[in-house]
Order: structure tokens, then sequence, then C-alpha cells
């Protein structure tokens, strides 16, 4: 399969798939993502997670659907909920063994939907490896588990790449772990009775994890520098050890649909005037005595919430750097011979140090810009999101990170003086985008943190939001990434509800504007210049955007949720977008 299609005809082969196993026709695949009707069927098996629509593959991605299927069809949704763990650790582990369950029941005539599933758990192992996950002992731990449980249940051998790196990892586990397992295998046609064997491992695994997080944080209590950053950030991505991802589920989805107006009209998006169309600067409309009073307010807030910023710029710069040759450290005891050293190698034959190593150091070729939602329901959630907002842009800077802060809304209530003037003109029918967009610049891309840390504080005046038109502001953002030179770009949409203008919905329909943002941001998916992202303020964004992350800000933000954000962000690097 090949061509600019491709993504789409793999959505449609394997939600065929789906539907043809589950007898589901509300099974739908969208943007790489398993829906039913417009709610995004969740699977937290380790395995299943990731943009299956960027495998190499589409053996890896037929797979990841037929396991899906074979989960939706043999496992009881709600007896799996009543028994799953409260743990975050112990409940991936005992999801993932369910989902392992569901695989063997694949019945004898279909071995193509056998293979399809062996090969994506293969390649989710090898890609774990490469991804550095095995170098942490948590992440040795569950990928172990994972491997030891799979060829339990399926009676295949082990992944020989990785079978020498978990062999010990894997004896020490076999005598707590060895009855559970066999009980395991011998119930798998029985959900419940299963069930109880995966949750002894699932607790086993779960102590465990937290006796190493105890053990590293006493060990590490005094210092700043924390190696195992990195490993535990990816940690976070591929085995959703975290709670935030399961809240999503509890977040409501962003209402979304189909333009009746433009269908009637056979039109495309239309603007009806962009006159009074304005690019500002907010804190250039705000006195500086009230501006220092909101930078002051905006450091007290951060300053209550004990964020470390260089450990979030560690973080960040694990999870988005790549390594690049920064020329040679010399006097090594191993790599390759130094020539300029022979002469040493001769007259003291037990010098060691006469090799020399190629360096790497990480490399930042990246901007990101987050694109902020400024209407009215916006208001509500400002100080925490200020507080986001402020804190990423000073520790991407730290990691060497190029940022800038961006934001739209309109610049009147209910059209302003465009709907005036299609007023005047006798209410022409569809005239599009009614409205006086307003597009808001809080920090230059090259601008450093401190010099625009005043700007980015002018986010808490209050008259700013308004209304909102989200897919002319994302193509603006997206416009001003492209003009820059780094070789990633990221926009990052902040919002909480769909796009609307009153006037606009009025004029033509309420879905006008809607079917319009999910277009913009296809669009730059397909293009692949920019990484479209949504952040989703207590709202789920996963009609708009591919990719999307949703957090509850009725809690002030913390390390937590800045940590969970790094592996967000970092997660497109290792995936190849």
């Amino acid at each position: 399969m090949s061509g600019p299609r491709e993504p789409a005809r793999r959505d449609a082969l394997c939600a065929a798939t789906v539907r043809a196993l589950t007898g589901d026709e509300a099974l739908h695949y969208r943007g790489g993502t398993l829906y039913r009707h417009l709610r995004p069927v969740r699977m937290h098996a380790p395995h299943l997670r990731g943009d299956h629509r960027d495998e190499e593959d589409f053996a890896s991605a037929r797979g990841a659907a037929d396991a899906s299927a074979l989960r939706i069809a043999y496992s009881d949704a709600a007896l799996h909920r009543a028994l799953a763990p409260d743990d975050a650790v112990e409940r991936v582990v005992f999801d993932m063994l369910e989902q392992l369950r569901c695989e063997t029941r694949v019945s004898a005539g279909l071995q193509g939907v056998k293979r399809n599933v062996r090969h994506r758990f293969d390649a989710w192992s090898r890609a774990c490896h490469a991804a550095g996950l095995l170098d942490s002992d948590i992440g040795l731990l569950i990928y172990t588990v994972a491997q030891m449980a799979a060829s339990r249940l399926s009676g295949r051998a082990v992944l020989e790449e990785t079978e020498g790196l978990i062999e010990a990892t894997r004896m020490a586990l076999a005598p707590p772990l060895g009855k559970a397992l066999a009980g395991m295998r011998r119930h798998c046609g029985d959900q419940r009775a299963f069930a109880a064997h995966a949750l002894d491992i699932a607790q086993h695994v779960g102590s465990m994890v937290r006796n190493a997080r105890n053990a590293f944080v006493e060990s590490n209590a005094s210092s700043d520098d924390d190696e195992n950053e990195p490993a535990r950030t990816l940690l976070g991505t591929w085995f959703d050890i975290d709670d935030e991802e399961g809240d999503i589920e509890r977040l409501a989805l962003a209402a979304s649909g189909d333009s009746s107006a433009r269908d009637a009209s056979g039109e495309d998006y239309r603007i009806f005037t962009t006159r009074y169309d304005d690019t500002v600067r907010p804190a250039t409309l705000i006195r500086a005595a009230l501006l220092r009073e909101y930078r002051e307010r905006l450091d007290d807030l951060i300053a209550a919430r004990h964020i470390s910023v260089p450990r979030l710029a560690r973080l960040l710069q694990a999870s988005i750097t790549v390594p690049r040759r920064d020329g040679w450290s010399f006097g090594e005891e191993d790599g390759r011979i130094d020539g300029r050293r022979l002469a040493q190698v001769v007259a003291s034959p037990n010098e060691r140090r006469v090799f020399r190593r190629e360096r790497e150091r990480p490399h930042a070729d990246c901007a990101v810009s987050f694109l902020i939602d400024c209407s009215g329901s916006m208001k509500a959630s400002i100080e925490p999101v200020t507080v986001m907002i402020d804190v990423l842009v000073r520790a991407l800077g730290m990691a060497g990170v190029v940022t800038e802060v961006l934001g739209f809304t309109t610049g009147a209530w209910n059209g302003g003086r465009a709907k005036l003037d299609w007023l005047a003109k006798g209410r022409p029918r569809h005239p599009g985008r009614l409205s006086e967009a307003r597009h808001m610049i809080f920090k230059e891309g090259d601008a450093s943190w401190r010099a625009a840390r005043g700007d980015i504080a002018a986010l808490f005046k209050a008259d700013l939001f308004r209304e909102g038109i989200d897919g002319e502001a994302v193509d603006w953002a997206c416009s001003r990434l492209m003009a820059r030179d780094e070789a990633r770009r990221i926009l990052v949409v902040i919002s909480d509800g769909s796009p609307m203008d009153s006037a606009t919905a009025q004029a033509n329909d309420s879905n006008y504007l809607d079917q319009h943002l999910r277009e913009v941001a296809a669009r730059h998916e397909a293009a692949r210049r920019v990484e479209v992202l949504g952040l989703g303020v207590g709202l789920d964004l996963s009609p708009y955007y591919r990719h999307h992350f949703a957090v509850d800000l009725s809690v002030p933000p913390d390390m937590t949720l800045f940590a969970k954000l790094a592996a967000w962000l970092g997660a497109r690097r290792r995936s190849g977008v």
C-alpha cells in the first residue's frame, strides 16, 4: 500500500476486519484510533498503544486491529472493570494479561489473524528494545512479565532478540509467578477464574515497582541529577503506568459534526470579510503597572506548586532531543585506536588509554508553539493554563527548544462590525465566517522566556476572552512555524471546547467552524510539516486532533502532569512521525 491515501485505506481495511470479527457495525477507525460511533474505544494493553498508522508494515497495523477485535469479542468489559485493581501499575499489568488471554481465543480457522496478532506483539517488543525501555529496572520488569505471559499462554518462545537480556529477570520471577502463570493457562476460557491469577501477578509486579520507586527516591533524595528520568518518561508513554490517561475516559468528548450549510451551498469554507481581522500583542494593551501585578500573581502561583523547572528541562531534553555527532573523545580505554598514540602503544604496552570514541550530544532542532483558545469559557481555567504554559516555556528554553505562545479570540462578541456589514448587504445566505478574527502573540519564537515573561502574564487579562475561530488560528500558527528553520515543528492547541462564534453559527449552522477545524487539522497532519497536537482542558479533543491528550486542571498542575506532558510531546519522535 502506498500513496497519500494510505492512512485512510489502512483505517478502512482495519475497520472492516474489526467489524467482521466482532459483528459490531458501529466500530470504525479515524486517525488510527478505534471508535464506536463518536466515542474512542480505549485499548490500554501496552502492545496495542501507539500510532499504528505509522508502522512500516501493514501487518502490524492489521495485528493491532485484530487484537482489538478479539478483546471486544471475548472480554466482558464490565466484569474486567469490576475486577481491575486501583493501583496504576497493577491495572496496566492486569489489562495486558486480559488482552493476552483474548488473543489465545483465535479459532483454528483464522490462522491469518493469529499471525497478525503475533506480528504486532513482536513489533511492539522490538520497539520497546529500540526505544531503550529495557535499560530501566521498571521497564525491564514489566517487559519480562509481558514476554513470560505471552509465552506461557500461547506456547511459543519469547522474542529471540531480547531473550538473553531478560533471562536473569525471568529466572528471578519464575518462582513467585510460576503458579499464577500456570493457573492463567488452565483458565483461558473463563475470564473470572483467569482474573484471579492475573491479579496475583499484577499485585506482585505492582509491589516490586513500588519498592523500586521508593528505593530510587531514597537514594536520590539529595541529588538533583535523575539519570533514570528519561527511561521513566519513556515508560509512561509506552506502558501507561500513570493515572491521567485513564482519566480521559471520564472526561467529556468534544461534540463534532458536519455542516449542513456547506452541504446545501456546495461551497468550501468561506470568510465574509477580513477587513476587521487583526493580530495584536496583548501586553501592549495593558498598563505596565497592571502587567507587573499579573506577573507577580503568576510567580506566586508557580512558587506554590514547588515545581522543579531544571528537572522538567531534563525530562523534555530526554523526550524531545536527538543525539548529534559532536567530535571525538580522546584518551579512552576502548573504542577506535588513536593513530597519534601508536608510539605510546609501543613504548608502554600496558597503557590502555590510547583509543578514541565518537562523541554525541543531545540536540534540540525543534520549535514548539502553544496556541491558546481564548474563548469565554477558558477564563475559568486560565490560571492553571498560564502556569502550565509559563513553566513549559521556561523548561523548553533550558532544554534548547524554541518556543512561542500564541492565542486566538474575536475582536467583538456576536460578529461585531463584520456582522453589521452583512446586515447592511441584506443578509446574503451562507456568508461563511462572520466575525472579527483576532490572533494574539504573547511570546515570539526568538524571544527568551526572561524577555517575554511579562507578556505571557497578559493571559490574565479577562477582556481578551470572547469567541473562537479555531481552524483559521491553527492555519495561522502552522504558517508561523513553517517559516522557521527547525527540523521538527510542534503546535500544541490548548482548548476546552469546540469552535464557536455565535454570529457565524446563526448565519450558517452550528457545525460550520467545527468542520473547518477538522479539515485544517487533517490537512496539516497529511502534509507532516507541523505536528498538530490537541491538549484538551477537561475535554477529549480526539474528534479534531489525531494526537491528543486531556488534562483535568481542577487540580493545579504538578510535576506528575508535567512528566506526562514531556512524554507526550516526545512520543512522535520515537515513532518516526
